[in-house]
This record gives C-alpha cells, structure tokens and sequence, in this order.
C-alpha cells in the first residue's frame, strides 16, 4: 500500500471518532423532543436526560489518559468503539431493557464515556502517526468528522422522524435515531483493527523496530530513522530513572497553558449556538418551529464547509494566524447578534451575526485546538496532559450548557438594558482572552516535529 494511501486510511478511520462524536452529541438534539413527550419529562429531568453524557464525556477523559498510557491508543479508541456501539443500541431501549428514564441515562452516560476517550486520544493517534508537514491538516480531519456527524444526526434524524406521524415518533421513531448510531459505531470498531499502533507509543513501551517498521511505511527507510532517532533521544533525555512530577514548574506551566486553551474553546459560545439553536432561531431571532431544522441544518452545514477550509489553509497559514482572523470573525459575528437583540432589530442581520460566528469558530477554534493539543505536549507527558486538557474542556461544555439558558432566561438579561444580548457579551471577552493567550503562550507549531515542538519549551 503507497504510504500516501496508508496515511489517509489511519487518518479517515481514527476520524471517525469524531464523527461519532457529534453524531452522539447532535442525536439527542433530534429525539429529545419525542422522549420527553413518551416519559413526560419535567424541564429538570429533560435536563438530566440530554446533559448525563456531558458526564460521561468528563469521566471517559479523565480515564483516556492512563488508559492510552497501559494500552495504547489503537486499543483505547477500539474500547471508545464499544462504548459507542452499545451506547447507540441500548439509548433505544429496546424491549429487553426496562422502558426507564434511568436506563436511558445509564446508556447515555455509556456514550459520553465512548465521546471522552476518543475525543482525547483520537487526535493525539493521529498526530503520532502524521508527517510533520501535514499534521496540521490530518489532525483536522478529526475535527471535519465532528461537524460531519452533527450534519449527518442532523439529516438523519429529520428523515427518519419526517416519514412517521408525530405519535410514530413519540412512539418508537426517537428509538430508531438513536439506533442509527450503530451503523458508524461498528464500522469504527471493526476499521481499528486494521490501523497500527502509534509509533511512539510504541516506542515509550521500548518496541523499537515495531515504531521503526511503521515509520517506514508512513515516511519511508531514510526518514523513518532520522525520526525514529529523534524519538528516542526524546525519550532518553526525560527518561532518567525518575517517575514523571505532573506538578514540577516546566511540566505544570505547559499543562495550564494547554488545558487553559481547551477550556476557552468551549467558552467562546460554540456548544451554546449548537445545543440551543433551536432556541435561540425561535426567541431571539423570531423564526417560526416550522423553521427550526432548517436552520440548525444550515448552522451545521456553514460549520462543515469552513472546516474544510481550515483542513486546507492550516498548514499553509500556520495555527496562530487562524487563531486570529476566527477569533475577529467570532466577535463581529456576536457582536452582530448582540446589537441586534440590544436595538430590538433582529432579523437577517442577526442571522448573519450566527452564521459567521459558526463559520469563524469552525476555521479556527474547533479545528486548530485539536491540532495543538495533540501536538503541543512532550512525548512523555503527552497522554496525562491531554486527558486533563480535555477533562476541563468538557467541565467547561457542561458549564457553559447549563449556565447559558440561566442566563438567557434571567431578569438581567431580559432587562432593557441588554435586551437578551447579555451572553453575548459575555463571550466576547472570552473570545478577547483567547487572543491574549495566543499571542502570549502558544507556539507556532506548522511545520515541526512533535520533538522539535517540545524543544519549544524548553
């Protein structure tokens, strides 16, 4: 096999942890609805159904670390797979399980933990296998399959509910959204079995010509040892007899810089804009329900095609640039919909305000955070530092999702002084941070080796 088609095989199967990442994620956007009229869910229980994978999501990152460490990541994305492939089935509740909202918690919960392992290891797979001089844009396939999965949820579930009656689907036609599920699962985990292991990985475990033997299929007999030689110097220098101190100033200060940028991913407004697009198309921007699904398809289909534009322009540009020009993009975009809301003039031009805002965080934030995560953190601090990143990033999902209807619903808010634009405001500061801490502490990695990156720190 010509190594190119290699590379694009790992890189196309190791993404599709992505895409069952917002498949899962955007699945419950089209079933809620039906399950909470066939439970009869309060708004706090409703709550609890659609925000208990948020909790799994934290607890699958925070084991992904040590697990990627023991297993390694081919076998930790294979166990995600099983966890998504059981999630999706069991979520349905099938006759031989009790017709519970607690079963259906526990499920859901089954496949956040499959969404924290593979959204932590998935990249980093991904990065250990890629060229330096295509990294950037291998490791954004991951994110390219999210916001195909939550294109896809999105498509599918209008048409498996659009082709049953409204009682079909409170019914049995929720089950079968989330039965579809089962179909990218199993391919996921039968996929994995053809892909390698990651190289240094391997070579953290001492499997020298194992790592070397797959090297040379990626970057051929030359180039595969000079990286192999890379590798193992950097695993020599911090290898000295003396067990990793996570809390040691160098170690800390790199962990802090990287769980700081992932955290403010989720606090530039992104899952707020996905997971209540319905809402906020209805009560701020005044769209009938009948328009509802075709906006969030619109939503998830701009985030698409400006993702393809990162995949493109990341290693061409360089991550800070992007991190710039969307973080711009991101403010007017808010800041559009914010005046807006404030003058009481909401219309297409706060529409505009949405949808750039989805298309500059899909060019850089959503993108360029996988990408420098997966390759920001030493070799042999990699999978700890990245399970806590990750970890934080969903602490922060769960906040920003739980807090962002509070305060749109509160009196402030609706106040005439803000108008129902306050959260967004409040986003934009954060989105101001971002661009502080990029300018100040993330490094310019187009283009290095992941060694050559950790010489950065140093």
């Amino acid at each position: 096999m010509k190594k190119g088609v290699f590379l694009l095989l790992i890189a196309a199967v190791s993404a599709l942890g992505g895409l069952l990442f917002g498949y899962d994620t955007g699945v419950i956007n089209g079933a809620q609805f039906y399950l909470t009229e066939y439970f009869d869910l309060s708004d706090g229980l409703k709550g609890w159904v659609v925000g208990s994978a948020l909790l799994g999501c934290f607890v699958g990152a925070v084991i992904a670390g040590p697990l990627s460490i023991k297993i390694g990541r081919k076998w930790s994305l294979i166990i995600s797979a099983i966890f998504f492939t059981v999630s999706a089935y069991g979520s349905g509740l099938p006759d031989l399980f009790p017709q519970s909202v607690t079963m259906l918690v526990v499920f859901r919960i089954i496949g956040g933990l499959g969404i924290g392992v593979a959204s932590m290891n998935a990249p980093m797979y991904i990065a250990e296998i890629a060229p330096s001089n295509i990294r950037g844009r291998m490791v954004t396939y991951y994110q390219l399959a999210i916001v195909i999965g939550f294109f896809v949820v999105f498509l599918a579930t209008y048409f498996i509910g659009n082709d049953l009656s409204e009682a079909e689907n409170i019914e049995f036609g929720w089950r079968r959204m989330f039965w579809s599920e089962l179909i990218p699962s199993i391919l996921f985990l039968v996929l994995l079995f053809i892909v390698p292991k990651s190289p240094r990985w391997l070579a953290l475990k001492g499997k020298d010509s194992d790592a070397l033997a797959i090297l040379k299929k990626i970057n051929g007999n030359d180039l595969a040892s000079e990286e192999m030689a890379r590798i193992k110097a950097s695993l020599n220098e911090s290898n000295d007899g003396v067990k990793v101190n996570y809390f040691a100033k160098g170690i800390l200060a790199i962990i802090i810089i990287g769980t700081v940028l992932s955290v403010l991913q989720q606090f530039t407004g992104i899952n707020a804009v996905l997971y209540y697009g319905a809402d906020i198309f209805e009560k701020a921007l005044g769209f009938g329900k009948e328009d509802v699904l075709a906006q969030q398809i619109l939503l998830a289909f701009v985030n698409l095609v400006f993702t393809f534009v990162a995949m493109f322009t990341v290693d061409k540009f360089g991550r800070k640039p992007l991190l710039y020009i969307g973080s711009a993009g991101m403010i007017i975009g808010f800041l559009l919909l914010a005046i807006t809301l404030q003058t009481d003039s909401v219309g297409v031009l706060s529409l505009i305000g949405v949808l750039l805002f989805i298309a500059s965080f899909a060019l850089s934030m959503g993108p360029v955070v996988w990408v420098l995560l997966s390759e920001m953190f030493p070799n042999k601090i990699r999978s700890v530092a990245m399970s806590i990143a990750v970890a934080a990033q969903w602490a922060a999902n769960y906040v920003v999702s739980q807090s962002f209807p509070v305060v749109m619903g509160s009196e402030v808010n609706n106040g005439t002084t803000w108008n129902g634009s306050l959260p967004y405001y409040i986003f934009i500061v954060f989105i101001l941070i971002i661009v502080f801490v990029t300018y100040k502490f993330i490094p310019e990695t187009k283009g290095k080796t992941l060694e050559e990156i950790e010489g950065f720190w140093k």
